[in-house]
């Protein structure tokens, strides 16, 4: 008996060293990929990144020197004024219509900040590769921050942001190549009628910057090195296409048609078995929810005051919905108003419009009701809109040995991957 005691003793000694090395190891800073990739990349693809808008005041904090430039024309960029490294933040503010960096003003309305290498900076806390640009709005009262960073700088910041680092490679790849995508989408389509090309939100995709990154998200990044995904045209064209992905579908994915209007071949509604066995109970079946009826009112008139033709909004009906064998997802709804009048919604236009965060009202796979003066959402499943490829769905696929390729021409059908071959080094 005693010198079983002892082996225990010896055992469970060991299994301390050994959670205390783990725990160490885990708690080591993170090395960064240094310097930022891709510098000296045309200026045509770089990023635009909107990090914050209409605010006052930021506080920015650069650990190499760093030039400021508020050249009228932006193209040559000579520097206006250069800064050694700064050992605290740097306070930005707006003060009588002119942005002002550590007290000093710079007269234009648009300026640029570009630290030396490692060419990274923080903004309110937060770490970003790259260039800052800051501009002053036409109201005079506020500025936008945006982030000028190179694609691949980007990608690390979404990828890591948007899927777990420690999830399959093959997963992590499908992401990066619908990440990329659509963010060249987004940019081509609308990045030319304003200043920024994207937001940092799930707006569009979720873009962290360096906290975000990883050894492993980087070296998903140089593998996946130029890929996108195309698809025919209209026109019989092959060109990229809009990507969408969402967190969890619920069991299928839903056609893009019904959520966002558009139609691309590859952006079909297919069943997903692979979900339920990777996502948290929790996020696959969402708990009821109520909302007061004068805050769905509220909500809805703020992001779409047109409806204010209707009068009183006296009831919400669901009018169409993509039928599947276990559940079914709302695509559009019928407003009803004290006047007579009534008004159409696409259901996920709809949910957003409640609840912008998407956290609580998770997915428009569920049932409406009015119960008094609240409206109840019951019976819900799954998280995100549900067009394109399902990520839990990707991370599924891949636990049972599909790789990329697989992976993405079942979510996205008919679409191929393509190399594009414009990147420096």
């Amino acid at each position: 008996m005693r010198i079983k005691n002892l082996e225990l003793r010896v055992l469970h000694y060991l299994a301390a060293i050994l959670l205390l090395l783990i725990t160490l190891n885990g708690c080591k800073t993170r090395k960064l990929i240094t310097p930022t990739p891709q510098i000296d990349i045309e200026p045509q693809f770089w990023v635009r990144v909107l990090l914050l808008d209409n605010v006052e005041a930021c506080t920015l904090e650069i650990e190499s020197s760093f030039s400021i430039t508020d050249d009228p024309n932006l193209q040559t960029q000579l520097p206006t004024a250069r800064f050694d490294q700064i050992d605290a933040p740097m306070s930005i503010r707006l003060i009588n219509g002119e942005i002002t960096i550590g007290g000093r003003p710079f007269m234009n309305d648009e300026i640029i900040i570009f630290p030396d290498e490692p060419y990274i900076f923080k903004l309110n806390g937060n770490g970003y590769r790259g260039k800052l640009k800051l501009i002053i709005n036409p109201d005079g009262g506020s500025f936008d921050a945006i982030n000028i960073v190179p694609p691949d700088a980007y990608l690390a910041g979404v990828v890591g942001a948007e899927m777990p680092s420690y999830w399959e490679p093959e997963a992590l790849k499908a992401q990066a190549i619908a990440a990329r995508t659509y963010c060249f989408y987004i940019k081509k389509r609308f990045g030319g009628n304003r200043k920024w090309d994207m937001k940092k939100t799930a707006a569009h995709q979720v873009y962290r910057g360096i906290s975000a990154e990883f050894t492993q998200i980087w070296n998903i990044v140089n593998q996946t090195k130029g890929q996108v995904l195309v698809c025919k045209q209209s026109d019989g064209t092959e060109d990229i296409f809009p990507t969408y992905y969402s967190s969890v579908c619920g069991g299928h994915t839903e056609n893009s048609k019904n959520v966002f209007g558009d139609s691309f071949e590859p952006l079909i509604g297919v069943p997903c078995p692979y979900c339920k066995s990777v996502a948290k109970p929790k996020f696959f079946f969402w708990p009821m929810i109520q909302f007061d009826n004068a805050y769905v009112v509220t909500r809805l008139l703020r992001r779409y005051p047109n409806l204010k033709q209707l009068g009183e909004i006296t009831n919400i009906s669901p009018v169409a919905q993509s039928n599947y064998a276990e559940f079914s997802r709302l695509t559009k709804v019928k407003l009803f108003g004290s006047n007579g009048k009534s008004d159409f919604l696409r259901a996920e236009d709809f949910r957003l419009a409640i609840d912008p965060t998407g956290r609580k009202l998770r997915s428009t796979i569920c049932q409406i009701a009015k119960r008094g003066d609240k409206w109840e959402f019951s019976s819900g499943r799954g998280w995100g809109h549900g067009v394109g490829m399902c990520q839990c769905g990707a991370q599924g696929m891949a636990r049972q040995g599909k790789n990329t390729q697989q992976i993405l021409s079942y979510y996205y059908p008919s679409s191929k991957i393509l190399t594009i071959d414009y990147f420096k080094k």
